[in-house]
């Protein structure tokens, strides 16, 4: 690692503090129920009153209770009978880690805009910081770190999903903590076992690593993915398989006779402990709301306490279960039209970003009419780069098996080719913003290639000069992008045509 070990922290901390001024000035801004606020945001506060969502006033078509929040109203609950005056439970698609998160800042700063987008501009600024910090370990240099969290700092779906009380940005973050966790584990793994190969009698198989604390934490964190998104188990499997690779290859580089079944007696027991049997914990543990609940959607509480404490275990797991097959029938199911769905083939292009807030008015921007919006889309410059990064890391790979490169390919496909079978099994309705928990991996591409063309240390200053030229240009365009869209990225109030010139593309609109 890079001797300086103040800078190392300093300069991640820099670029992450950057990004939290531009995700906390003006949170609370615009004042209204943006996009799926609707949903997570009240769920979230049902879930800090009563332990589990509970259905409330209006619907997408006629949203009472988005008006009676913004006016300061939160006696927002569909009363049931028996009795009249409980609430009724209600039916949600997504498991309950994201909303209990939300609800920490509507606790904090009360049932407003700020509130509820409070837990997420604090968890993706904080993701800046471990992208910065990861990107640094895997380079082993700070400068390359800084480049990588400033690149996510002026990401713009990035900015949008922080800013907005959506679960993609929980989901985002936990993917690239485990991910984190898992690179650090590595480095300890391989540590120890050039220990044991410097001072103990040499085998074929190789030794027992310890239960990897590192491995642990990633576990738990990616259990915690699952536990916002289902799509979390997108990663968690493919970090599974990328882990025991990894452990295959330490073994094999030192020259043990039989790596691989060495990976497989002595790494596999301890992974699929840290990495089954420990998220499949944390999920269960984020469902305590609901367990300990009689109100629960689908709880059936009154069946299940009527015959002891054994039956009342085994219907409660019978009932989650059940809720559990209910809400995949919902998203295999999910096919209903949306004017901002997009494929998945086109996500990359960022040719159908969705329009998060939009609203016009009149003689409050120096001009007749003005506009505010918040379109959820990456920064151009960064994507489009990112592409030719991807592919860069792809000839990486093939030409010298650099384990960054398919560990940056990975992260990317991971988060993005499953949901082309969902486009062609079910035909689900899908948005661009699912692309969220790829974007870290897609910067950690450009960072890696950032580093192919500034050349090795070793490299001739006028090559490292060069190098460098060409990277710092990428990044000045990338920021002036990124300032460009700002305005309709976090609802600033612009003139209408100011607006349409920010519109890149047509289906943006």
């Amino acid at each position: 690692m890079p001797g300086n070990v103040l800078l190392g922290w300093l300069g991640p901390l820099f670029v992450a503090a950057l990004g939290a001024f531009l995700r906390f000035d003006r949170l609370g801004l615009p004042k209204a129920v943006v996009f799926d606020e609707t949903f997570y945001a009240k769920d979230a506060y049902s879930l800090s009153l009563f332990g589990v969502e509970r259905a409330t006033l209006g619907d997408a078509s006629n949203p009472i209770s988005d008006r009676m929040l913004i006016a300061g109203n939160t006696d927002i609950w569909i009363g049931c009978s028996p009795p009249e005056a409980a609430p009724c439970p209600q039916y949600v698609a997504h498991p309950p880690l994201g909303k209990w998160l939300i609800s920490i800042g509507e606790q904090l700063f009360g049932m407003t805009p700020f509130g509820w987008r409070f837990a997420g501009a604090v968890l993706g600024s904080l993701s800046i910081l471990i992208l910065a910090r990861v990107a640094r370990r895997m380079t082993r240099s700070t400068l390359l770190g800084c480049l990588a969290g400033l690149l996510l700092a002026v990401e713009g779906l990035h900015l949008v999903l922080s800013r907005t009380a959506l679960l993609d940005i929980f989901l985002m973050f936990f993917v690239l903590a485990g991910f984190a966790c898992l690179v650090t584990d590595r480095d300890h793994a391989r540590r120890r076992l050039v220990d044991w190969y410097e001072n103990s009698p040499i085998s074929d198989q190789g030794p027992w690593l310890g239960l990897r604390p590192w491995r642990m934490a990633a576990g738990v964190l990616l259990g915690a993915a699952c536990a916002v998104k289902w799509s979390g188990i997108f990663y968690l499997v493919a970090f599974i398989v990328m882990s025991l690779l990894w452990d295959a290859g330490a073994r094999r580089a030192v020259g043990l006779g039989r790596p691989y079944s060495g990976a497989l007696g002595k790494d596999l027991p301890t992974l699929l402990g840290a990495m089954g049997l420990l998220p499949a914990l944390t999920y269960l543990v984020s469902w305590t709301g609901w367990f300990i609940s009689a109100t629960g959607w689908g709880r059936n509480w009154a069946q299940a306490t009527s015959q002891g404490p054994v039956f009342f275990v085994f219907d409660s797991i019978r009932s989650w279960l059940s809720y559990h097959f209910q809400v995949l029938g919902y998203h295999t199911g999910l096919s209903a039209s949306h004017p901002y769905q997009s494929e998945p083939w086109s996500w990359p292009l960022l040719l159908r970003p969705v329009a998060f807030f939009y609203e016009g008015t009149d003689n409050v921007c120096g001009v007749k009419t003005c506009a505010s919006a918040i379109l959820g889309v990456g920064t151009p410059i960064i994507w489009y780069g990112g592409l030719a990064a991807l592919v860069a890391m792809i000839v990486w790979y093939v030409s010298s098996r650099d384990w960054r490169a398919a560990a940056a390919l990975l992260g990317y496909v991971a988060g993005w080719l499953p949901w082309f079978y969902w486009a062609l099994a079910d035909h689900r309705t899908m948005f661009n913003f699912y692309t969220i928990p790829m974007v870290p991996f897609m910067i950690l591409a450009i960072t890696l290639a950032a580093g192919l063309i500034i050349g090795p240390a070793d490299a001739t200053p006028n090559r490292r000069a060069v190098g460098a030229g060409v990277v710092g240009l990428f990044t000045l365009l990338a920021i002036i992008n990124f300032w460009w869209l700002y305005p309709v990225l976090t609802a600033d109030v612009v003139p209408h045509e100011e607006w349409w010139r920010r519109m890149l593309l047509r289906s943006w609109v």
